[in-house]
């Protein structure tokens, strides 16, 4: 008979009076010890598989005693930068002696038995609910801002004050009487003739670039 069986985070294959090394155990030397995570147990032909482990199942050892590992050598060396260290290592270790496998309790896997498929009774069907209700209407997108410092004019700080008071596109540019213009922009350093910007907005909000550049020659800061 053997099992395999995890002592200290570690799996072994243990039969009974076999002598394991195992990783350092609290308990005393001479006393015994119960290991109950048992995950295979083989008998002849008779193998118990746990899920994970077997339910009843230990395995009963005795420990030996105490002690350490050969020495272990590591040496870290980091190339082109003057980096080396060299350490020793000894792993704590406690011998233990197999006594007894036991395996009351334990219960065998039942090889799985493929279930028949039951017929599922009709569901009732759902009236379909109107599409307008199914869906939920998305949101609007934000129409884009354009390019305001495209009117003869308007420079980076006005087209930022605009875009401040709500007005970010041609076409509220075009709707935005000359006298409120300089209203909003009265915070402007300089002196500002708005009077061609609604006709120009209205230009660019059309599409029409050429007749606006040709016009844009002819004016001086938006001034005819």
């Amino acid at each position: 008979m053997y099992a395999i069986v995890e002592i200290a985070g570690q799996q072994f294959k243990v039969a009974k009076d076999q002598k394991v090394f195992v990783n350092r155990l609290s308990t005393e030397e001479g006393k015994k010890v119960d290991f109950d995570k048992v995950l295979l147990v083989g008998d002849g032909s008779n193998i118990t598989l746990g899920a994970p482990a077997i339910d009843g199942a230990l395995v009963g050892a005795k420990v030996l005693r105490h002690l350490k590992g050969d020495k272990v050598i590591v040496f870290k060396k980091k190339r082109r930068k003057g980096y080396r260290v060299k350490n020793g290592h000894r792993q704590s270790l406690t011998e233990i002696v197999i006594e007894s496998i036991a395996t009351s309790g334990a219960k065998k896997a039942a090889p799985k038995k493929e279930a028949k498929a039951e017929p599922k009774a009709a569901a009732p069907a759902k009236e379909a609910a109107p599409k307008a209700e199914a869906k939920k209407a998305a949101p609007k997108k934000a129409a884009k801002a354009d390019d305001l410092k495209k009117v003869e004019g308007i420079g980076p700080k006005i087209a930022s004050t605009l875009v401040e008071a709500g007005i970010d596109t041609f076409a509220k540019l075009a709707k935005t009487d000359a006298a409120k213009i300089s209203e909003i922009i009265a915070g402007v350093r300089g002196n500002h003739v708005t009077d061609t910007w609604p006709a120009q907005a209205q230009m660019a909000a059309d599409g029409k670039w050429d007749e606006l550049k040709k016009w844009q020659d002819e004016l001086d800061g938006g001034k005819a």
